[in-house]
This record gives C-alpha cells, sequence and structure tokens, in this order.
C-alpha cells in the first residue's frame, strides 16, 4: 500500500472514536422524559396481601 493510504486509515479510525466519544459525552447530559414515576404507575402486577 501506499504510504498515503496508510495515514488516512489511521486518521479515519482516529476520527471515528474521537467522534464517538464525543457523541457519547454530549448524549449523557439528556434527561429521559417519564423515568421518574415507572415505579407508582403500575401497581396490578404486584400480588395481593395474603392475611392467615
Amino acid at each position: 500500500m501506499d504510504e498515503y493510504l496508510v495515514w488516512l486509515l489511521i486518521l479515519l479510525v482516529l476520527g471515528v472514536v474521537i467522534s464517538n466519544i464525543m457523541v457519547l459525552k454530549y448524549t449523557a447530559k439528556f434527561k429521559w422524559p417519564g423515568t421518574k414515576s415507572s415505579k407508582t404507575e403500575d401497581d396490578s402486577d404486584q400480588e395481593p396481601d395474603k392475611k392467615d
């Protein structure tokens, strides 16, 4: 392979890795809607209390 193709491939791989890290850091700041009341929304799946 020619020398410039090796450098191009190295730069391409580094660009993909660095851009993925930047995207992960950016999306870590997002808050997903509706996650705060997920436990109290559906209580129908719980078993009723059994009294002996």
